[in-house]
């Protein structure tokens, strides 16, 4: 039996054909740009919640920084200190009222000042514990350690000897009896002691180091602020 070509119908069947996969196509092409409309979506609501923590953290610093002048100013030259506004610290500045030379117990006029500042400084501290992820007891040294002592060993000792000053000021504070029990669970939860050694220390306009002033004991604040961001960029 003779088979007649029909060109219509091939036609016809090559036309479903390509019609089919340009359906396809179309198809593809709307459902990726769904995809990438929804991650456009994600990302800008990412960021907007990244910036409302960051304008939150701003408000936070300076409302804490404001709290603490306002608790604090007429104590500063007494005490020898200052306030950071930059990372809201509380710098005790003079290390011949801290400590002796090479020791880690307070003085006598070190410990009359954290009688005073301590237990205020928590109570300033309460209005923003929400805020707070942790506060730092942090304590610094100069370079120096003796002449016959190499830059290495020097650090070391010094790390030794900050970590040691720090923990004596965290248990010497701790132990103020006129924190009540509240604020006492709470500090043990959120102050830490830190020695940094030599490792961050204060230059003179000339940039050499000034050995004086890089001896300090500092009360640092840490807000939750970065914590919320890790959590918001987790969470999506």
């Amino acid at each position: 039996m003779t088979s007649h070509f029909n060109p219509i119908e091939e036609n016809e069947e090559n036309g479903e054909h390509w019609l089919s996969v340009s359906d396809l196509m179309a198809g593809l092409m709307m459902v990726f740009l769904f995809i990438s409309i929804s991650m456009m979506r994600d990302v800008m609501l990412e960021r907007d919640s990244i910036k409302e923590v960051a304008l939150t953290y701003q408000k936070n610093q300076q409302a804490i920084y404001l709290a603490l002048m306002a608790a604090f100013e007429k104590d500063l030259t007494k005490w020898g200190a200052e306030i950071d506004r930059e990372n809201l610290s509380f710098n005790f500045k003079s290390p011949e009222v801290l400590f002796d030379i090479g020791r880690a117990d307070l003085t006598e006029e070190f410990k009359t000042i954290l009688n005073d500042f301590f237990p205020r400084y928590l109570n300033v501290m309460k209005s923003f514990n929400r805020n707070i992820q942790e506060i730092r007891i942090e304590g610094h040294t100069s370079t120096l350690w003796n002449k016959d002592t190499s830059i290495e060993n020097a650090y070391f000792f010094n790390m030794r000897l900050s970590q040691s000053r720090t923990r004596s000021v965290l248990q010497y504070a701790i132990g103020i009896n006129t924190i009540p029990k509240d604020q006492y669970e709470w500090v043990k939860k959120h102050v830490a002691a830190v020695g940094y050694s030599s490792s961050k220390l204060v230059y003179q306009e000339d940039g050499l180091e000034d050995k004086k002033k890089s001896r300090r004991v500092s009360f640092r604040v840490l807000t939750n602020a970065e914590a919320q961001i890790r959590k918001i960029i987790g969470v999506r």
